[in-house]
């Protein structure tokens, strides 16, 4: 005859067998739900996830992608349509050099958007590394990774953009990146320092290391993923700020440069003819304020999502 008695798990929680299940009505059976899950359950509520997640995605696929929208070529001028305004087949007329300022703006998406998602990644991980440790390890890795990093905070990301940017000369995503990432990841590393203290302070981080778990397994089953959340959503909405930071320092000169397509080189080129021909630089700016939008949206979405004390 089989056993009904209820099972127990590993970590003292009884679970009914299948009988026992049986008799309990459907509607009061719990299921089990994790962080992501009521994340995922939050997010699908907000009309301004959705509305961010499209522009993004529609951003992304034009960056991979602007031929299909946009047939021209971003570099064929002609100088005889100079500061022309919208013609036929060309909706946003043209630019100094007689360039089409539609197409320029949609290949200027691919740089803008590949800085802004290269830095995110680079300083995310990068701060997420040097955090998590400074924070787990604690003693003279905190107080040195600590002290980087504020040294790094003093440094004002404009001002050491225009100075780094101009002795280097490169102009290319590679190097703006590199720029972005070296005085970017200090903030993350902080979020990260202080998550991962937060989570190791609690008991079932000292239940597995009175079980003898090691410091990876520590860090990677039980730190890691209760620590991810605020890196996620200070990474999500600083993925903005690196697009507008990227166009800021292509607009003084010292960003990507030609014959690079940014936002920040259009909008530089038309700030001196703003009165004679506007559409010059309404186009590029307001691709740029969107993009940036969207992304905080996201971020706030996000935010608002993995934020237990907000629900």
């Amino acid at each position: 005859m089989p056993d009904l008695t209820d099972a127990t798990t590993a970590t003292g929680t009884a679970v009914p067998d299948a009988a026992t299940a049986a008799t309990v009505p459907a509607g009061q059976r719990e299921k089990t739900r994790s962080l992501a899950g009521d994340a995922w359950r939050d997010l699908s509520r907000k009309p301004m996830f959705y509305i961010s997640g499209l522009l993004i995605l529609f951003l992304i696929v034009i960056a991979i992608w602007p031929s299909v929208i946009a047939s021209g070529n971003p570099l064929a001028c002609d100088l005889a349509k100079s500061q022309m305004g919208p013609t036929g087949g060309h909706p946003f007329g043209f630019d100094t050099q007689g360039c089409d300022v539609y197409t320029r703006t949609v290949y200027g998406a691919r740089d803008s958007v590949a800085v802004g998602i290269l830095t995110t990644l680079g300083a995310t991980l990068l701060g997420s590394l040097l955090g998590g440790l400074a924070g787990f390890f604690g003693g003279f890795w905190d107080s040195l990774i600590s002290m980087v990093s504020n040294i790094f905070f003093g440094i004002p990301i404009l001002l050491g953009g225009v100075v780094f940017l101009s002795v280097v000369k490169g102009g290319s995503v590679g190097t703006v990146t590199l720029f972005m990432v070296l005085l970017g990841w200090p903030q993350i590393a902080r979020i990260a320092r202080g998550a991962v203290i937060t989570a190791k302070q609690q008991d079932y981080v000292q239940a597995a290391r009175a079980l003898g778990a090691g410091n990876t397994r520590m860090l990677l089953r039980h730190i890691l993923p209760n620590a991810l959340a605020p890196i996620i959503v200070v990474a999500t909405i600083a993925l903005g700020t690196y697009i507008s930071l990227e166009a800021t320092l292509s607009f003084l000169g010292v960003g990507l440069k030609p014959p690079a397509v940014s936002w920040g080189i259009d909008i530089s080129q038309a700030s001196n003819q703003i009165r004679n021909a506007p559409h010059m630089l309404l186009w590029p700016a307001g691709a740029l304020s969107v993009t940036v939008l969207a992304f905080i949206m996201l971020g706030d979405a996000v935010r608002d999502a993995l934020d237990p004390k907000l629900r």
